[in-house]
């Protein structure tokens, strides 16, 4: 009977310190979501952010380095003082066309376009029918382009030279050229027939002046009139 007493007690004082030992390891809840935060913390600011890799920019239409395809549509243009330019971008944007900029070598200063000025850069190059100014850049792949919008202003009635040095730099073969110009007043007919001796197996179109203001609107309704 004691022995059988002995081993009761012994089984009451084991289950009591089993009691006080779950008791004593239990947390606080709050002190152990502090203590994890503060860990994931540390664990985040001890890996670089990765940063994101810069976006690819986009190239201008007509200056990518890829091939154009074949059956393509060019805006060419000359523009000493922009009022060609801001045409030749209104073309670029009805036909989504490539658009090459032809650029002198050495730029016109306002002095070399003194028309009032006998000397003045300009009026030597127009009155000199061997006059072939320099031109930089490249038109990539000419050969696939089947219709070539070609714009220039006016200089004395005639196209400026700079357009001369151009066609005889590239061989259109049979591509449809379609002229445009801007000027104050002159016509683009006198300054065609000396172009048209520049691409001689191409199929030239009747060409259209415009105001260097002309807006887009008018240079649509003449696309759309051409039934490319």
């Amino acid at each position: 009977m004691k022995r059988m007493f002995t081993i009761l007690t012994a089984l009451t004082l084991a289950c009591a310190l089993t009691a006080c030992g779950e008791t004593g390891t239990q947390s606080n809840p709050g002190q152990s979501q502090t203590q994890q935060e503060g860990t994931s913390s540390v664990g985040e600011t001890s890996v670089p952010e990765q940063s994101a890799p810069p976006a690819s920019s986009t190239p201008e239409t007509g200056e990518s380095g890829e091939e154009t395809a074949e059956g393509g549509v060019l805006v060419a243009y000359f523009s000493a003082t922009g009022n060609t330019e801001g045409i030749a971008q209104h073309l670029q944007s009805i036909l989504d066309a490539d658009l090459y900029e032809i650029v002198p070598e050495v730029p016109y200063t306002d002095e070399d376009l003194n028309y009032s000025n006998d000397s003045c850069r300009a009026n030597q190059e127009q009155n000199d029918p061997a006059a072939r100014p320099a031109i930089t850049g490249t038109l990539e792949h000419p050969e696939n382009y089947d219709v070539v919008f070609l714009g220039y202003p006016i200089w004395w009635g005639q196209a400026p030279k700079v357009m001369y040095t151009f066609l005889e730099s590239y061989d259109l073969g049979d591509a449809t050229i379609v002229p445009f110009c801007t000027s104050g007043s002159s016509g683009i007919g006198g300054s065609l027939d000396d172009l048209h001796a520049l691409a001689p197996e191409a199929t030239w179109l009747d060409g259209q002046r415009f105001s260097g203001g002309a807006s887009q609107d008018e240079v649509t309704q003449w696309v759309d009139s051409l039934d490319l």
